[in-house]
Formats: C-alpha cells, structure tokens, sequence
C-alpha cells in the first residue's frame, strides 16, 4: 500500500509545522485482579471471539512458535501475575504453562527486542541502546550503529532454514531503512513499526523525533486502514500471514504490541471496565501491589517496600481535578492491556478452530518496565501536541488524538515491587513478566534466574533446529529447556553472573547480590550494591558495609563491558537532554528547510536590534544638542 491521501497530507503539514515550532521553542525548554498462576481461578473473556474460518491441521508433527510481545509492561500488570487488568487469554496460558518469576530484560525496548530475536547480548547485535538517547560519540561504533550487524541473525533466520514460515507483524524498531527491515533477517512476510512508536488510532507519529509513523510491509512503505487500532491491527494482520501459510507447514509468528507504550490508548469499552478503580491513587496501588507480591511468593515475606526516586509528587499533593485526570489515564492504561489481551484471543481462536492450538508454543513477554514520561509539563511536547492536534485532557483520554501517558508516579506504583521503571536497570526497569506454555509443557512457577538472551536458544531447541553456524556470531544465551522439563532447577550455575547495560544504566548479578548504576537525570552514575534475598525492593545499599562484594562485583562488571563492547558514557551525560538534542538535529534533517528558517529569523533579529540601536542613538543624540 502506497502512502497516500488527505490524511497523509494533513499530518505532512501538521508535522512541517510541528517542526518548526518546537524548533523554536526548544532552547527554553526542561525536560520533559484475575490472578491465574497455577491453582487460582481465572476470569471470563470479556467479550465474545469472532468465528473463525476452519482449515486442515498442520502435518508437519514440530510445533509452531508464537512469541508475544507487550510494550513496557510491568511484572504485575498482567492479571497472571496479579494485575488489576483483565487479561483471561494470557492468564489461560499461564494456567497451563511455565510462569517465571525472575525473568529480566533490559531496560529499553530495543536492546531487549533485539537480544529477544537473536539470543546474544544485545552490544553484540549492533542495538546496544535506542537511538533518541545515543551520544554523538557512540554513532557507528562497533555494537551502536542501531541497527543489526553482519553476521547477527535472528530466530526467523535459523528458523526459516529450518523449514519453518516466518510472519511478524508489528513494531520492529531495530534499524530504520528499507535494507534494515525484518523481511532482510528471515521474515517471509512482516508488517512493521520502525520507530519506536506511533499512534494507536491513526497513521501518524507521536514525537517530533519521527516525521511519521514508517510503518513498512515486506521492505516497501505502507499505510494504514482508516479503522485502524493497533492490538486489533496487528492480529489481523497476523492472521491473513497465517491464512496465506501451508497448513502443513510449521510457522513462527512474532508479535511485538504497542501496547501499553505511549500514547496509551484504547476502546471506550474497555476504559469503562475500569472507573473508580484507580481513585485512591499511585501510594495506594503501590501498597496493595506491594502486599500482593508477597501473598504470591514474588518477594519474601515482610520485605521492604522499593524506594522511591527522587522528585516523585505524593497522590495528596495533587488537586481534585488532577486527581480526577490521572486515575482516568491509568483507566485507559488497564484498558489498553485488556484490548490487547481481547485480540490475543482472535489470534488463540484462530489456531484452535485450524487445529493448531495443541502444537503452538506460547511466550509471552515484556521489553522492560513502566514507561515513566510525562506529557503535560514540557513546552517542547505541549508545542509539538499543539500544532499536530493531540490533547492530554480528561474528556479525551484514551481516545483519538489523545496523547495518552501514566507518568512517574504511576509508573512506580506498576513496577512494583521492583524499584524505580523503565530507563533504569534497577528491578522496576527489568524484573518483567515472562509466561511459556506449548505441547507437553506441566504447569509450573519458576523462580529461577531467565535474562533475554535465553529465550531464542530455548525456541530453537524446543522446535529441534540447529541454530545456523556458518557465517553467524554465536549466541550468548542458553537453552531454558532443562528448566522447563524440570530437568534442573535453574540454566545459570550459583555463583555464574549475569549483566545488563544500556546507555550507561546497568546491573550485574552474582549469587544474591545485584550492583547497578543509573545515569542523570534521575540517577547520580553511582554503583550500589544489594542483596535481592532479603532486599528485592533495593532499599539498602550494602556498598559500605561490604566492599569486597562490591570490589568482586565491579571487576566482574568490567570483564562483561569489555567481553561485550560496552562503552563508556561521555562526561555529564544526561538521557532527558540527549532525547532533547537528538531531536532537534532530526528535526533538522528530516527539514533542512529549517536552516533558512533560522536564518531568516536570525536576521530579522539582528536589524530589529540595529533598528533599536539607531533610536537609542538619535534619542541620546537629540538630547545632547539641545543641552
């Protein structure tokens, strides 16, 4: 489908004008319960499943791959894990698979999508971090040219060697060109999101960072349906790939949601499911998560509650109407997980009624915790909301053109029990559901370490494909499969560590201990050190009191840095800044019309000071003669 017609040209213009403005503004500017683990009761489906069309089971006897993957959700959100969102689909498939219960990601989503697609460290791929906060320093270096590298290949790679069909429909966010979409890294058919991503309703961007939403279908740019909504779009999608693939033929379907990333956006319907049931605020979801994690074994009893960051409002200090306001966005956020859940279930239909259902694995993840931003106290956003017609008001949350968010608060209150959220690799950022269920899997809970890398070596093993040696960078990861048939209780030896960093925020694992660092603007680029047996929360540091763990700790950190390539953050690195001037230089390149702008402006600036310069003269000068 060709980008085309008056919508196309509308938000053209809306996003030239954009440009323009929030160029401008910009120096001035400041940074911006159904629960179903196994053994408890499920909830209903909200609403009724289409029918689907039947067709012949699948003869090939290897099973088909669903890998599901949601958009800064966090470890509670889901109502598996004991989130207030209604989520019957997913929790059906916790129900009778492998719920893990110390699974970490990283704390951004392409870092984590990459290291997901590949089983390697994701400084190894090429996508060490996202490209709205790389420094100048770190574009093109080996491991950040944000893109996947030479040599790096992807499940649907190994898999398409295999025998397999390869679909993926939506966001990729791992490269920007046509030659760096998914169907040029073994994708037979793909509908994908480059960015980072869009707007839930509409074909359109969402920051100023992107001049549009690039959606692309098989290497070739595409629009969007006039009735399109993301969950719902990228199911249908789906299913016409799946309708276009041999019964016969086994298939690895990769579905990367938008949801519940920003704008948070969803169906009227199932916002109204949700009134009053966040009216007491983010203090009190905060606690009752907080009690719930322990009620079901997610931290030990009597465990002390995360800290919070600094800067962080108390619901109380809030007005009646922002009160008001944000209970409502964190309505549409709960909502938002249900749609997705809602068309999870076509998808689930689908197979079941083809024949295919008993012979699927499902995974079901996170690419990182609760997304923190705010979209009503930054001029830059205001400016850019302005001209491109969004709102953040109450009559509209969740709903076209508006520019839906949680906030900091909220975010915290969601990550629990881990501390801080996305961003950082404190246990809000990474600790992030992980649910597997396919053929022969025995309900379980399992509290064992799993890290990201791991889940393409488990996909390929369950499947029985030989991951593709020749010409291929090795994988990082390990085979998961041990632990899910019970063979043994945990793929990582005791004291074997375990270590993330993205754009200078990392951590390191050993045993029970954890070091992690976070960069500005919330963080201070200090290291700490906590015991996650007792401390899940991260309330103590132990730095202090034990700096020999630390010293072991750092050293074991360097050797992963430099194992891996990870590189130093430039001095005074802050990532709220570096979203900022990253911007205005895309800005610049998406318009360099811009330059002539500015010019135009800088000497128009200059004669109106010539011109006061020449009053204040002929005043100071009349003055003189007549004395």
């Amino acid at each position: 489908m060709a980008r085309e017609g008056s919508t196309r040209r509308r938000d053209t213009l809306l996003a030239v004008a954009a440009a323009a403005l929030t160029l401008i503004v910009a120096a001035t500017l400041t940074p911006m319960p159904a629960w179903a683990l196994p053994g408890l009761s499920l909830a209903q489906a909200s609403e009724e499943t289409p029918a689907v069309a039947t067709s012949t089971p699948a003869a090939d006897t290897r099973p088909n791959i669903v890998v599901i993957l949601a958009d800064d959700v966090g470890l509670m959100d889901l109502g598996a894990y004991g989130g207030e969102a209604r989520t019957p689909h997913i929790d059906a498939l916790a129900q009778r698979g492998a719920v893990f219960t110390h699974y970490r990601a990283s704390p951004l989503c392409s870092p984590s999508r990459a290291m997901l697609l590949t089983g390697m460290d994701s400084h190894l791929t090429g996508v060490s971090t996202i490209p709205e906060v790389l420094p100048a320093e770190q574009k093109g270096q080996p491991g950040y040219t944000m893109a996947l590298e030479p040599g790096v290949l992807t499940l649907a790679d190994h898999l398409r060697a295999a025998g397999y069909r390869t679909l993926m429909s939506g966001k990729w966010h791992l490269g920007e060109a046509a030659e760096e979409m998914p169907h040029k890294h073994g994708f037979d058919r793909s509908f994908a999101l480059a960015a980072s991503g869009a707007d839930n309703w509409e074909d359109r961007s969402y920051m100023p960072y992107y001049k549009d939403a690039p959606w692309w279908e098989d290497g070739e740019e595409a629009s969007l349906p006039d009735d399109f909504y993301s969950s719902r779009f990228i199911v249908d999608t789906m299913l016409r790939y799946l309708e276009e693939t041999d019964a016969a033929t086994p298939f690895f379907a990769y579905l990367p949601f938008q949801a519940v990333h920003i704008p948070v956006q969803a169906p009227q319907r199932f916002i109204d499911k949700y009134k009053g049931r966040y009216d007491a605020g983010w203090d009190a979801l905060r606690a009752e998560r907080h009690v719930r994690a322990q009620e079901l074994g997610f931290v030990p009893d009597g465990a002390a509650l995360a800290a919070l960051p600094p800067q962080h409002r108390a619901w109380e200090s809030l007005g009646e109407a922002d009160r008001a306001l944000y209970a409502a966005r964190m309505e549409a956020h709960a909502a938002m997980l249900e749609a997705m859940d809602f068309h999870i279930g076509r998808l689930i239909a689908h197979l079941k009624q083809t024949g295919r259902y008993d012979n699927t694995i499902f995974v079901v993840t996170s690419d990182n915790g609760p997304e923190p931003t705010r979209g009503d106290n930054s001029a830059f956003l205001s400016a850019y909301q302005a001209v491109t017609g969004y709102d953040v008001d109450l009559e509209t949350v969740g709903q076209r053109g508006h520019w839906g968010f949680i906030g900091p608060e909220w975010a915290v209150a969601t990550a629990t029990p881990g501390a801080w959220y996305k961003f950082y690799s404190t246990e809000g950022g990474v600790r992030v559901p992980l649910i597997v269920a396919g053929p022969g899997l025995e309900p379980t809970r399992i509290a064992s370490p799993a890290m990201t890398p791991d889940l393409a070596p488990t996909l390929l093993e369950w499947a029985g494909a030989q991951p593709i040696t020749q010409g291929a960078k090795p994988m990082t990861g390990r085979s998961l499969m041990p632990v899910l048939t019970g063979e043994t209780l945990s793929a990582y030896e005791p004291g074997e560590v375990r270590a993330i960093e993205v754009s200078g925020n990392s951590a390191l694992y050993k045993g029970d201990y954890k070091i992690t660092r976070s960069v500005p603007p919330r963080g201070d680029n200090a290291w700490r050190l906590f015991n996650l047996a007792n401390d899940p929360g991260e309330t103590t540091d132990l730095s202090a009191a034990q700096p020999e763990v630390l010293a072991d700790m750092l050293s074991e950190y360097d050797a992963y840095a430099a194992r891996v390539g990870a590189l130093a953050m430039p001095e005074g690195y802050d990532s709220v800044r570096q979203i900022i001037a990253n911007t205005r230089a895309r800005l610049l390149q998406n318009y360099p019309w811009i330059y002539a702008v500015l010019a135009g402006l800088a000497l128009l600036g200059a004669w109106a000071v010539w011109r006061l310069v020449r009053l204040f003269v002929g005043l100071f000068a009349g003055r003189a003669r007549a004395a």
